[in-house]
């Protein structure tokens, strides 16, 4: 039996099963997966080099299936290299089976690196694998199976503009150019020269070939494969090819066959089949055992933005051979700058490519990397969709933002990052942290180093005056008692520039014989809960103060802390935020107009203690 008869075979038996498993969970994409059947058999049967029994080996090759949504052909073909069974496939999409309806590296699933299915994804992270194979001088390559749809997502573009300025050369997309998206043509359908003609515009190979010529797909990955550039494999193909009533018809995206439809497809498929693949064993190589390696995190006795301590203590870690560092062309404001100087080999600039950023920190840390990524806080918004996803992956990741809040002043709205403890605090198992000065800002990167799951700092533009000894601890989840007496009428809650507004608040009604109690709440998420409540309790009003919009920030995370688990409480929170649109200003003007001032905090609280 010759090679090409073998793989056509495979794809068969991938689009059968593709069908068999949507049709048994009554959902899923079979024609999406049908159209990279032949893609999919020759790519696993003879070029990714892939131990089954270790997936984690890091020798492997790696396929990240973008199009996610064409999950039915991967779980297809790990059926045919062993990975699964036939009664798992037939799971797909069953509550608590591993055979999510798009993948997932959920228990029973070590075969899949990263969760995808949000479009646009599997480029940028493919880009941060072939960089960390880079570092650590790995022979493996990059696969990535990319849809004709997502493509027009800028990520896809930011990742090829990015691979071809580093040089990454071990990255190779296939476009399953299948031309019909959800509700019908794609922008270039079957444009092949096009889509060949805008990839070697950002210095990509292109190789146009027949999706369904299996000879030839053999000849273009064997192209691709000699290391000369990241490669984009223009494929041809039908969306449902080989069955005469889904190949090239619209109105079949998403839809699962019922049961006649599905055997009448499955017989013009030639029937059921069994055959089992060895993909190409790689060579065995094991993580060398990590060195330990002693760091000092830096100490500040004088002002200093947290925004310089966070580039600084990237800067001590720099010995730690896994630490890597990714920066949106801000490095000298967020200050990764002091990273870049001490381990430039480490140091990735992503431009103004946050999303892409984003994805190829996904990609390093899925390859052992301990990787923090740095822009503005307002820019980060951009690549919100791919931090989400970064929590189904699983994925371990380090954020920061910088110049956020109306502190930043006169640069404006644009800038500035009123949305961030929201849309950071919504992340599932994230760590939000807001250091007011250099010593809590040292010692939270170092926590970050340990937090599991995404983690994102806040630092400040302007300078703040030091408030912590360098020993003192700061724990993911702790707080700062930084004012407390026993006739406290009140408590003041913020975090970074605001605890400063609130230390003055607290002078202020001092002299009006006043006291009230001052909480840096370092730790938005997870919140300091049992200190809040204590709080609460023995001063009955706690004042919120954030400089961030009053909806989904700090004030909103004390009011979940205070309700935690259902219990009462008795007594007052009042929040203060940013409620109106802000301008240009200094920070010190719009920290006032934005009632977050000390004044207007003092003002504030002594409002709430009026009698009635």
């Amino acid at each position: 039996m010759n090679r090409t008869h073998e793989w056509n075979e495979l794809a068969a038996q991938l689009c059968v099963d593709s069908i068999r498993a949507s049709t048994a969970a009554g959902s899923g994409h079979p024609t999406s997966s049908m159209s990279a059947a032949h893609l999919a058999a020759v790519l696993f049967a003879d070029h990714l080099r892939f131990d089954v029994d270790d997936p984690k080996n890091l020798g492997n090759d790696r396929f990240v299936l973008s199009k996610g949504h064409a999950s039915p052909l991967l779980y297809s073909a790990l059926k045919a290299i062993g990975a699964i069974s036939d009664e798992q496939l037939l799971s797909f999409r069953k509550l608590g089976s591993p055979l999510q309806g798009h993948p997932a590296p959920v228990e029973g699933m070590p075969w899949v690196d990263v969760a995808t299915g949000s479009l646009g994804q599997g480029l940028p992270i493919g880009l941060g694998m072939g960089l960390a194979m880079r570092l650590d001088d790995l022979p493996g390559r990059v696969w990535v199976l990319i849809g004709d749809s997502e493509i027009v997502e800028g990520s896809v573009w930011e990742a090829m503009a990015n691979a071809s300025f580093h040089g990454v050369r071990n990255l190779i997309g296939i476009l399953d150019m299948n031309r019909l998206g959800q509700r019908g043509p794609t922008m270039l359908q079957w444009d092949g020269p096009r889509y060949a003609e805008r990839a070697r515009a950002f210095g990509w190979r292109a190789i146009e070939v027949d999706g369904h010529d299996v000879a030839a797909i053999d000849a273009a990955y064997r192209e691709a494969e000699d290391g000369s550039g990241p490669t984009l494999i223009v494929a041809r193909t039908v969306k449902g090819h080989g069955v005469s009533f889904l190949a090239n018809a619209e109105g079949w995206h998403g839809k699962a066959l019922d049961e006649q439809q599905a055997k009448q497809a499955i017989e013009e498929l030639g029937g059921e089949r069994h055959i089992t693949i060895t993909p190409p064993k790689p060579e065995h190589i094991e993580r060398p055992a990590q060195r330990r390696v002693a760091f000092a995190l830096p100490t500040y006795d004088d002002d200093v933005a947290t925004r310089k301590a966070f580039g600084e203590s990237l800067a001590a870690l720099a010995d730690l051979e896994d630490v890597v560092v990714l920066d949106g062309e801000v490095a000298n404001s967020t200050h990764t700058e002091d990273f870049q100087k001490v381990a430039p080999e480490r140091f990735f600039e992503m431009y103004i490519g946050e999303q892409g950023m984003v994805g190829a920190a996904v990609g390093l840390q899925a390859l052992g990397k301990m990787p923090f990524a740095a822009t503005f806080g307002a820019f980060l918004t951009r690549a919100y969709d791919f931090v989400r996803m970064a929590a189904i992956s699983r994925a371990t990741l380090r954020l920061c933002g910088s110049h956020a809040g109306v502190s930043i002043g006169e640069d404006g709205p644009s800038q500035m990052a009123l949305e961030d403890f929201a849309m950071m605090r919504a992340v599932h198992g994230s760590a939000v942290l807001y250091p007011a000065d250099g010593n809590a800002t040292a010692h939270l990167v170092g926590e970050m180093l340990k937090w599991r799951g995404i983690s994102y700092m806040r630092t400040t533009r302007e300078k703040t005056r030091i408030l912590y000894r360098p020993e003192e601890e700061f724990p993911v989840g702790g707080s700062k008692t930084l004012r407390s007496s026993a006739e406290d009428r009140a408590t003041i809650v913020g975090a970074g520039v605001t605890v400063f507004e609130a230390l003055k608040a607290a002078d202020s009604l001092a002299e009006d014989g006043i006291w009230v109690r001052v909480i840096d709440a370092y730790s938005v998420k997870p919140i300091d809960g049992r200190t809040l409540r204590e709080a609460l309790a023995a001063t009955g009003l706690v004042v919120a103060v954030e400089d961030h919009w009053i909806e989904g920030g700090l004030g909103d995370a004390v009011l979940e802390a205070l309700a935690d688990d259902g219990q009462e409480f008795t007594g007052r929170v009042v929040k203060l935020g940013v409620t109106e649109m802000p301008g240009s200003g200094t920070p010190q003007e719009l920290r006032d107009w934005a009632g977050i001032s000390a004044a207007k905090i003092a003002d504030s609280i002594r409002r709430a203690l009026k009698p009635a």
